[in-house]
């Protein structure tokens, strides 16, 4: 699933509560988050993402008596779209393949990580930062053995790079288990959890 499917399932979801959510809100409320810089979301990809989710099942068209023309019609999940955003959002989370060959996917999903129980959330993290130093024990033996395999000196800066994000990415990740486990944040599963109230919160 792209991020763009997977935003927009997120941000109708948002609306479920009040009676669904117009095409110019799921983009407004997109761009309003930058989402067309860090997942590459484009205006005319929101409307399109929308048409299609609601062939495949995963949205519903209602139409809202307030509204005219085009804005008469709103979406709301499905619980096949329900099943659909829950399954995407927890693989985005704990797959490091995912994260690291598709950025945009797992900032989609990190977006809304209070969606998920705290529990769960710091499972899938956990699970995450297992294969994180796996992939930096990976890349630091390609470091050492490198000159020995033939490799050109110079090509040991990629490594020396990719070793770098993946501190970076083990630090990040570490820090976000310790401040969920301290209680930050309001997660699916705390009294007063409602995030169809605003944009999603941002983690530090």
């Amino acid at each position: 699933m792209s991020a763009t499917r997977l935003l927009v399932l997120g941000v109708v979801r948002m609306h479920d509560g009040s009676g669904g959510a117009h095409g110019y809100q799921v983009r407004r409320e997109l761009l309003s988050w930058s989402a067309d810089k860090w997942a590459n979301v484009q205006p005319g990809s929101i409307y399109h993402a929308l048409k299609r989710l609601a062939l495949e099942g995963l949205l519903e068209q209602v139409e809202t008596p307030q509204g005219k023309g085009p804005d008469r019609l709103a979406y709301t999940l499905t619980d096949a779209g329900e099943d659909a955003f829950q399954h995407e959002l927890q693989q985005r989370i704990a797959d490091v393949d995912g994260a690291a060959g598709g950025a945009y996917e797992f900032s989609a999903a990190l977006v809304f990580i209070t969606a998920l129980p705290r529990q769960l959330a710091l499972d899938l993290l956990e699970y995450r930062l297992v294969q994180l130093e796996g992939q930096r024990a990976n890349v630091g033996t390609v470091l050492d053995k490198g000159i020995e395999w033939g490799q050109p000196a110079h090509v040991n800066e990629l490594y020396r790079l990719w070793l770098a994000h993946c501190d970076a990415d083990i630090s990040w990740t570490s820090g976000l288990i310790a401040r969920l486990r301290a209680g930050e944040y309001v997660m699916a599963d705390d009294a007063g959890h409602n995030f169809g109230s605003a944009a999603p919160t941002a983690m530090s």
